[in-house]
């Protein structure tokens, strides 16, 4: 009689103590051996393989399945308390559920909390609703560029010790994952969305085929039926000049701009990252924080370089200028000194007064016009959140009318912006402490046309502080002192008129002459 022995290497365990991997290869073996072969195969006696020919089931699949170990704390309230409550509300939350369950029926004890979340999650997956899906969208190179509003409020950026009060407009291509970041000081508004676009665009170096925003809800809301159709308008001539077809996701229905929605978080984390390690959120100036984010989106645009790349011979050409990025407001010069835009009060050259300017309405500012000459440009003010009026000043254009009339400013509407510095205002509220109002406005008024005339607003405000710190009132007399010009350190000029004669000989005889 031929024995069979088992390969070397393997020892035969008792057939009760087979595992799902042994039988596996036993059916394996069996397909072209005899049972005892591919039982000594599978390392397990002969009389487990002819046990196995009867019954070819899993060991695992042979197992009693183990019962509860303790009676259901739900069976009999689920059908009667919670199935109801989840057929009338079915968004409610299972925590919700679970603290009514406790109200009605005390008895049951906390304890129950998990088991109740994992009930309602197996009867949500067999008698809930139908969920909303997702389809995942196959991006080509050159058809869709996408932009965005996001609020930055809560990384607490300072500029100078002031809080920033800021939105990011974000720009991103939908295919290889370009990134552009505006910082915006205002709301989500047409002008906004030009200028960032445009910065965008003009940094790719070419134009998607589409592109795609939210509802722009920020940019219509709270206006009329014109304002509306005439942004709207614009907006569309904006796509049509760099020949893009705008778009636009359903109202409300955030994943749709899931290429861009999904990057805010990225790149806000990011931003937030290299704030700590640079160690503070305050920079000098606007300027300052802007090269910052404009730093962070070149590192992200670096990682998908080759994907960029090769994008961009897929987009389209640029157009040979850029379009407008601003609205143009007409505003009249009143006696006050200056007009209001957008509740907002600014001050321009007394020698405007009655006249109608032209103003370019720009995100971070206000370009000034007569006519199609420039006259200046103004920092852009905001209202106050509440809806209060605010003002920008600029004590130059009013200071020579307020030296005629220095008592104006102590009940002066916009007082507190016309002080261009923190010191003056500090020494304004001391000189009106320890002095008469009416001396105070005109020591005031005269500190304020020195820094003017002698231009020395800086130098001023540090005098003053120390004079401040050490509790002596500003020294009018000796602050014009301090500068004015040394008229030791005036060089004498002496100019010498040449004789008018010596100009002949550039010219000739002979042609003085004929001139003659």
């Amino acid at each position: 009689m031929q024995v069979v022995l088992p390969p070397r290497g393997i020892t035969r365990v008792p057939g009760r103590h087979i595992t799902d991997h042994q039988m596996r290869l036993y059916m394996k073996y069996r397909q072209t051996d005899s049972p005892p072969v591919a039982a000594a195969k599978a390392s397990f006696s002969t009389s487990t393989a002819y046990r196995i020919e009867k019954d070819r089931r899993l060991p695992s699949q042979k197992k009693a399945p183990r019962g509860r170990r303790r009676p259901d704390p739900l069976a009999r309230v689920f059908e009667t308390d919670i199935v109801p409550m989840l057929k009338a509300a079915p968004g409610v939350r299972p925590v919700t559920i679970f603290e009514e369950l406790l109200r009605r029926h005390p008895e049951l004890g906390a304890g129950i909390r998990r088991t109740l979340e994992r009930r309602i999650r197996a009867w949500r997956a067999i008698h809930g609703e139908e969920q909303e899906v997702i389809f995942r969208q196959t991006h080509e190179p050159g058809q869709r560029g996408l932009s965005d509003f996001t609020d930055m409020g809560e990384l607490g950026v300072t500029i100078a010790g002031v809080p920033l009060d800021h939105r990011l407009y974000h720009f991103r291509l939908a295919y290889s994952g370009f990134e552009h970041a505006h910082v915006v000081l205002g709301g989500e508004s047409f002008v906004a969305l030009a200028e960032g676009l445009q910065n965008a665009l003009w940094s790719l170096g070419g134009a998607p085929r589409e592109h795609r925003t939210d509802s722009l809800s920020a940019a219509f809301c709270n206006l009329d039926r014109d304002a509306k159709d005439d942004l709207t308008r614009r907006y569309e001539d904006l796509c049509a000049h760099y020949s893009m077809r705008p778009s636009r996701n359903n109202r409300g229905i955030a994943h749709e701009n899931g290429a861009i929605e999904s990057s805010h978080g990225h790149l806000k984390r990011a931003i937030g990252d290299a704030l700590l390690l640079r160690g503070t959120a305050d920079f000098d100036d606007l300027a300052a924080y802007r090269g910052f984010i404009h730093e962070i989106a070149s590192r992200r645009n670096a990682r998908n370089a080759k994907r960029i790349d090769s994008e961009r011979s897929a987009l389209q050409d640029l157009p040979d200028r850029r379009t407008s990025d601003y609205e143009e407001v007409i505003v009249h010069v009143t006696s006050s000194g200056g007009f209001t835009l957008r509740k907002v009060f600014y001050t321009v050259p007394s020698r405007l007064i009655g006249h109608r300017l032209r103003v370019r309405l720009y995100d971070d500012h206000l370009d000034v016009f007569v006519g199609g000459t420039h006259l200046l440009t103004l920092p852009r003010g905001r209202p106050h959140p509440n809806g209060k009026h605010d003002q920008v000043v600029d004590y130059r254009h009013v200071i020579h009318s307020l030296r005629r009339k220095p008592m104006a400013l102590l009940n002066l509407v916009y007082r507190d912006q016309l002080f261009p510095r923190e010191a003056y205002r500090r020494a304004f509220d001391v000189l009106r402490k320890r002095l008469p109002d009416k001396k105070a406005c005109r020591i005031m008024v005269d500190l304020l046309a020195l820094a003017h005339e002698r231009g020395c607003e800086a130098e001023l405000a540090n005098q003053l502080t120390a004079d401040l710190n050490d509790g002596r009132l500003p020294d009018l007399n000796r602050l014009r002192t301090h500068f004015a010009p040394d008229p030791a350190q005036v060089p004498n000029v002496v100019v010498r008129l040449a004789p008018l004669a010596t100009y002949e000989c550039l010219i000739g005889t002979a042609e003085i002459g004929g001139a003659a």
